[in-house]
């Protein structure tokens, strides 16, 4: 499992940051665990999936 940071998980999606943070609080991606500083960390593997899915259903 590869875990990812907001930042990354950002321009993967080619999103805003805040973006990510609102797929998460809505529980459209869920984080793993937290870093150091209480920011989340999402796995790779759901954050692909989740794109997929999104681009299925007509964007992010």
């Amino acid at each position: 499992m590869s875990l990812m940071t907001v930042q990354e998980v950002a321009d993967f999606l080619n999103v805003q940051e805040i973006r990510v943070e609102r797929l998460q609080r809505e529980s459209l991606l869920v984080a793993k665990e937290n870093d150091a500083d209480g920011k989340p960390l999402f796995d790779s593997a759901e954050v692909q999936r989740y794109k997929t899915l999104a681009e299925r259903l007509g964007g992010i």
